[in-house]
């Protein structure tokens, strides 16, 4: 597309020691008790608890896997653990570049009036980064006022379509391209011009196809 582009909450515990009233004076000598009982002083270790855990950690008997155990790893961590969301595309092509070929001819054919669905369109075909990179430039032009009161369109053709050496799966995408604007002069006289993106594919989930996975605009 061209011409158009948690928040942690911190608890603070506050603790107020309590002040002791004053006693006699630490100088005074009091008088012995004769009614108080002779034994050990209570300054005395207590014999150990053979019913407490070993270590006195009490992490040590949460369960791996359960609620506290992902608790746990939150506090340590800052982040809650989750299993990771499947994502689903509207369907696959045949051929990894066929899922490019239609991916880059959505993405540099718009006008103002439908660049925002065509990019919730290529959101809904590709999974991964791509998907939410198209959902941004969605919700961007959406709110671009400029972009439709100027009346701005993109159009193209994908001139070439290559794999890239040693990377399994990534395609170079050369376009070539021309921006307008019917309602002023912003764009007048300019010429097409040639672009580079780069693509990955993926086969669809769930199988079927092929689908884009990552798309990297280079200029």
């Amino acid at each position: 597309m061209r011409g158009a582009q948690p928040a942690a909450a911190v608890l603070v515990a506050l603790a107020c020691g309590a002040c002791s009233l004053p006693g006699p004076s630490s100088t005074q000598t009091a008088a012995p008790n004769p009614t108080a009982p002779v034994g050990p002083s209570s300054t005395q270790s207590a014999a150990p608890n053979p019913t407490a855990p070993a270590g006195g950690s009490a992490s040590a008997t949460v369960p791996p896997g359960s609620t506290a155990a992902a608790v746990a790893q939150a506090q340590r961590t800052h982040e809650y653990p989750s299993p990771p969301v499947r994502q689903h595309a509207l369907g696959g092509f045949a051929t990894p570049a066929l899922a490019v070929a239609a991916f880059a001819n959505g993405y540099i054919n718009w006008t103002a009036a439908t660049v925002t669905g065509r990019m919730r369109g290529l959101a809904a075909l590709s999974v991964g980064q791509a998907r939410s990179a198209m959902n941004l430039a969605a919700a961007q032009t959406a709110q671009d006022y400029e972009l439709r009161r100027s009346g701005v369109a993109n159009s193209g053709t994908v001139e070439a379509i290559a794999p890239v050496r040693a990377q399994a799966g990534h395609y170079a995408v050369v376009t070539r391209e021309l921006t307008t604007a019917s309602h002023n002069d912003a764009y007048r006289g300019l010429r097409p011009s040639w672009h580079v993106a780069l693509a990955t594919v993926t086969p669809a989930p769930g199988g079927g196809g092929w689908v884009v996975s990552a798309w990297q605009p280079e200029n």
